[in-house]
């Protein structure tokens, strides 16, 4: 039986483009047509559409197979899911007031929709009918994994509870996921509260040209006199980096480091107390002792246990060199006139200027060969050369912000996905970088619909007549978010709910991670780094150099990134709620080297955990770089860019989505288990 449809009004009757079947390039959004007053009423119809395509799913007389229940679930929301992707990927990148009270508005009303769909009994008993039928059934992998993945779903999300304990887990979920957002609106409303005003010449000693003039720029775009810089990353990284200026570098780190926990109407303790121990409350309702247990319960890394024993494994490992960076830094610093110890706005300066005197060396010396036209133009290269894929720029395609640009991606005759990429900083935006997608990937009964990417990041914009120059870490960023670009566009299944990056947390920053490894090879930088005025391929010298630095301060980064996972661990298995400051319960679980500052902590502006989806996932960054050396150790040993090992890549991983677990993707292209010797090789860790 085919399901129906419950139509929608057409675009005559409701003058709403968000409503209307979209005459564009492959189907993309008219952002010049839509306005943030269409997304209320277009959300609650269709939610209304969407609630009358299960209710039609429920009812049906035939008795529940895969195709009536499991496919038809696949479809049902597909108006509702291509209007809620556009209203919440733009409040992250380019938001307003009135678009954050749409949000606020809309969020309790999209999550009571979920609930009404996840704790729908009759709705579950179709699914549990298929589940249990399932090993009688002639199911592909993707079919299977799909429907165990879907039972699982409302198993995890309260369908067998009890009605109280049901109405419980409804509110608690409409109240995270409000929670959730005002959270991102605090950060981003403490990230453009401040700003460094510098009207004195000599306050500026140290820091480069090209930031220098950004931030002259940047004042006069605020008609202000002197120079301004903000918390932006490309003017707050280089800041503290630089700045001769410690008592400016302070102030500096420390608004940075209050983001969230200054006290005012934007202060986020509350709301992380409450959040943890709702989610606290969730999984105790499920029968889990913690959040963490029922997070990893669906995971690669599959308890706390094991968590426990992988944080231990590469924390005795890199402490020792943490420990030894931390003291070569301070030696070097108190050499050269440092007053000991250094504090946390020290640190990034000292190691710098260390790291140019060890290795001769200084990053910014790199800009001028990163110009982010031929970055850009260096990654496409490398994806044709390693998939045969090609990028057309679309000029035909709408875009939300002139800073957009947009791409048709091709492999060969076959289009692949729309790719849209939004790389400089701005007040509408908060900070970061990340991957996401305006449409899944699927090919349900042949109907194929290929992806719409995009691609935001925060980098360094032009200044004056220079083009956009990037710095390491920026190219560094741009091969990540690539990477998961890569996933999404190389999708080649089925069904929307397994394609693309729709796999497992611990597993998605594989073919992210992996691909910033090529970032430290002279074959790939050869192929784009050029001198943005003289076009002089990157010195030699300056490869060797950037290899020779790869490993420096690997421990003391290594255990910075573990112990902000630790701390998402420990948010994640309180069984009573926080008390007292945030920073105090930081502070309990980092295992930072450095002393603590008052009134300052990560976690009250720690978007990842409370507003982005990796709450106790925090974790999957290092589990990922385990999988990544060991898959690019394959790479190297056949050859960077050899097109076998590629193509096995794409096959065996990329085009897979989430249709299969992982560790068997894993063990089909690399034929064996990981190993994490090839991370300990790339860190330094064994040697």
């Amino acid at each position: 039986m085919t399901i129906v449809s419950t139509a929608v009004p057409s675009m005559g009757q409701t003058d709403n483009p968000l409503l209307e079947t979209w005459n564009t390039p492959h189907q993309t959004p008219p952002f010049s047509q839509i306005r943030t007053e269409h997304y209320a009423p277009a959300m609650r119809a269709a939610i209304k559409e969407a609630e009358a395509n299960i209710n039609n799913i429920i009812k049906q007389k035939e008795a529940p197979s895969f195709e009536n229940t499991i496919v038809a679930m696949q479809t049902a929301s597909e108006q509702l899911d291509r209007i809620s992707s556009l209203l919440f990927n733009l409040n992250e990148c380019n938001t307003d007031s009135a678009m954050q009270q749409i949000v606020m508005e809309l969020t309790p009303e999209l999550t009571r929709y979920e609930n009404s769909v996840s704790m729908n009994e009759k709705l579950f008993a179709r699914v549990k009918a298929v589940y249990e039928q399932r090993d009688k059934l002639e199911l592909t992998t993707e079919q299977r994994t799909l429907l165990e993945n879907t039972y699982k779903g409302f198993v995890r999300n309260g369908v067998n509870l009890s009605g109280r304990d049901k109405k419980i887990f409804a509110k608690n979920s409409e109240r995270l996921a409000e929670l959730s957002q005002k959270m991102n609106q605090n950060v981003l409303a403490d990230n453009n509260n401040y700003i460094l005003h510098i009207t004195k010449e000599r306050d500026l000693n140290g820091l480069p040209e090209n930031v220098v003039a950004a931030a002259r720029q940047e004042a006069a775009e605020r008609d202000l006199d002197g120079w301004v810089f903000t918390l932006a990353y490309p003017s707050f990284g280089p800041f503290i980096t630089y700045a001769d200026n410690r008592d400016l570098r302070e102030q500096m780190w420390r608004a940075y480091n209050s983001r969230g926990n200054r006290g005012n109407e934007n202060d986020n303790n509350e709301i992380i107390r409450e959040m943890t121990y709702l989610r606290y409350q969730q999984a105790k309702l499920l029968g889990y002792s913690n959040y963490s247990e029922y997070v990893l319960s669906n995971r690669m890394c599959e308890t706390p246990a094991q968590l426990s024993k992988f944080f231990d494994q590469l924390l005795n490992a890199s402490m020792p060199y943490a420990i030894q960076d931390l003291k070569d830094v301070s030696n070097y610093a108190s050499r050269h006139g440092a007053k000991l110890p250094l504090q946390r706005w020290d640190f990034s300066y000292w190691s710098e200027k260390m790291k140019q005197d060890k290795y001769d060396f200084d990053e910014e010396l790199l800009r001028p060969y990163f110009q982010l036209e031929n970055v850009r133009q260096g990654i496409f290269n490398l994806y044709g050369r390693l998939y045969g894929l090609t990028f057309k720029e679309a000029s035909d395609i709408d875009v939300y912000h002139p800073d957009v640009k947009v791409y048709e991606v091709y492999d060969g005759n076959r289009f692949m996905a729309v790719l849209y990429l939004d790389m400089h900083p701005r007040a509408s935006k908060r900070s970061g970088a990340w991957m996401t997608e305006f449409r899944n990937q699927s090919n349900i009964d042949g109907n194929e619909i290929r992806p719409l990417i995009q691609v935001v990041c925060n980098f360094s914009k032009p200044v004056g007549d220079k083009p956009a120059l990037l710095s390491f870490s920026e190219v560094e960023t741009f091969m990540h978010e690539f990477g998961h670009a890569m996933h999404g566009m190389l999708s080649d299944c089925t069904y929307p709910g397994v394609s693309g990056t729709n796999v497992k947390r611990d597993f998605v920053e594989l073919p992210s991670q992996v691909m910033e490894n090529w970032c430290y090879v002279p074959e790939f930088l050869n192929t784009f780094a050029r001198h943005y005025q003289t076009g002089a391929t990157i010195p030699m010298e300056y490869i060797q150099k950037i290899r020779a630095a790869e490993k420096y301060l690997a421990g003391w980064l290594c255990v910075r990134q573990l112990s902000l996972g630790l701390v998402d661990f420990a948010f994640h298995t309180i069984t009573a709620p926080i008390q007292g400051p945030i920073e105090d319960f930081e502070r309990a679980h980092m295992k930072e080297l450095l002393p603590p500052v008052q009134g300052t902590n990560t976690s009250t502006a720690f978007t990842h955990i409370f507003a982005g989806g990796y709450a106790s996932g925090y974790y999957g960054y290092k589990w990922a770089e385990v999988l990544d050396a060991d898959v690019f150790s394959k790479f190297k040993q056949n050859g960077i860019f050899d097109k076998a090992t590629a193509e096995a890549f794409r096959n065996e991983v990329l085009s897979k989505g989430g249709t299969e677990h992982p560790a068997v993707l894993f063990r089909n292209f690399m034929g064996r288990d990981p190993k994490i010797d090839a991370l300990l090789q790339r860190c330094g860790f064994n040697n």
